[in-house]
């Protein structure tokens, strides 16, 4: 049987070339070449078995027809991961989990896998980064499951892990990670294009085959995307974004595609020496260590379908350049340009010559436009330099809010949820869309009398 080429196909034009060349012959785009596998033409019994089959069509059936069993998941023993998963890990699937190298990606899917060895499954780590004894020297800081038992084999040629798959039929199996892969079929360098794909289709189609759950750990480039193909994400069945900082302890994570549940979850951890943590009630721990200081405020955001009560802070001081610096942790920063203007223009806050400065306390991100009010008010508070107070003037401002460009106050979604989160901690009253229409409004009502005060 011959065995299969390789090519360089222009992904601009399709054209076909023996060999790589950084401008493509056919169009002329340069590095657009990209090496895929040549599967040898099929047989003449394979041909006439393909006439055959397009011969006799399959009838359709409705959907109203078609027996839809309820999926077994396993358990990964980690409830904030489980909640993200849709209620478990599904047989068979492919689930993507990406994230900053030093995240944890290597931490979290090594406690997947101690929970189920103690739980009686059949699980398999394949490490093409780091050999078994590294693994080890990681897995003894573990203090769930049992991670000494977890089977594991430090291998990067792609032949070699499918055939141990093919032959151990773990149940759930890690590989850390698919860009350090290789596929013999291909000439180019672990991680590229054409062997990122190769390697994940053919990891797909055994994993489809046998029913194994694998969790691929992917890397991510430098502006948080995803490396590798486009086509991976399409290929797998959930993609899992890991989030933070190292040099913070909270980390997200949350879901970006899931086939079979929503992807409106997400998990809060804790990093610690023995491992990820879950945190079951964030909204206290970034409460109570929240600033009573100018510039400081509580914003009630959704992480997912989860309220969650972050700090914002704001620090505002005169700039020595031109123009005027704008840093952003944690936020959107054209969300954050956006919110500037409009509190010049229509909440009398000029800022034309100050350096502003933004940050969500503890490394959490938040992707939403119920955070415009916050951070209006928290750098609001600094320019004018007022502590912002709940009611009680002991515990810090509530508030949320999406900003027109009109200055009004637009509502966002799961308003009742947020509120009954702040109420929960004693934040009272909010201030959001409903009782203040415009943002000059919530400005009055969050300085007082004091919006004269000194600018900085």
């Amino acid at each position: 049987m011959p065995r299969p080429t390789s090519v360089h196909v222009c992904s601009a034009c399709g054209h076909e070339t023996a060999r790589w060349e950084g401008r493509c012959p056919g169009c002329g785009e340069w590095n657009t070449l990209v090496e895929e596998v040549r599967r040898p033409p099929p047989g003449p019994g394979q041909a006439r078995g393909r006439a055959r089959t397009i011969a006799g069509a399959v009838a359709p059936v409705a959907l109203g027809d078609v027996a839809a069993e309820e999926q077994h998941r396993l358990s990964t023993g980690i409830g904030e991961l489980d909640d993200v998963l849709g209620g478990g890990i599904v047989p068979g699937s492919l689930v993507l989990i990406g994230g900053a190298p030093g995240i944890g990606k290597s931490t979290l899917t090594a406690m997947t896998l101690a929970n189920l060895v103690a739980a009686g499954r059949r699980t398999l780590y394949v490490s093409a980064e780091e050999s078994a004894a590294q693994i080890r020297l990681r897995a003894e800081r573990l203090t769930v499951g049992a991670p000494l038992r977890i089977p594991v084999i430090a291998e990067t040629d792609l032949q070699t892990v499918l055939a141990t798959m093919e032959r151990e039929r773990p149940e759930v199996c890690v590989v850390d990670s698919v860009q350090t892969l290789h596929a013999a079929e291909l000439s180019g360098a672990p991680g590229s294009v054409g062997q990122v794909r190769e390697v994940a289709g053919e990891i797909m189609r055994v994993a489809k085959a046998l029913r194994i759950a694998v969790l691929l750990v992917g890397h991510v480039t430098k502006e948080g995307s995803l490396a590798g193909p486009r086509v991976l994400e399409h290929l797998v069945d959930c993609v899992l974004q890991f989030e933070g900082e190292r040099e913070r302890t909270y980390r997200t994570v949350r879901a970006i595609k899931n086939r079979f549940g929503s992807t409106n979850e997400a998990g809060v951890f804790e990093m610690r020496d023995d491992g990820l943590v879950e945190v079951l009630d964030a909204s206290a721990r970034f409460v109570g260590e929240a600033t009573r200081a100018p510039g400081s405020v509580v914003l009630c955001a959704m992480e997912g379908s989860r309220p969650l009560l972050v700090e914002v802070q704001a620090l505002v001081s005169p700039s020595e350049l031109v123009p005027p610096r704008r840093v952003v942790s944690g936020l959107d920063r054209n969300r954050v340009a956006l919110v500037l203007a409009v509190l010049g223009r229509h909440g009398g806050i000029g800022l034309g010559t100050s350096d502003v400065f933004v940050n969500v306390v503890g490394g959490v991100r938040v992707d939403e436009p119920g955070s415009d009010l916050a951070v209006a008010l928290a750098v609001a508070s600094a320019a004018r330099r007022v502590t912002l107070r709940s009611a009680d003037g002991q515990k810090p401002l509530a508030c949320f809010g999406e900003l027109g460009l009109t200055g009004e106050l637009r509502t966002v979604a799961h308003a009742e949820r947020r509120l009954t989160e702040a109420q929960k901690f004693g934040l009272v009253p909010v201030l959001e869309p409903h009782t203040h229409a415009t943002l000059r409004l919530a400005l009055q009502a969050a300085l007082g009398d004091r919006r004269a005060a000194v600018a900085a």
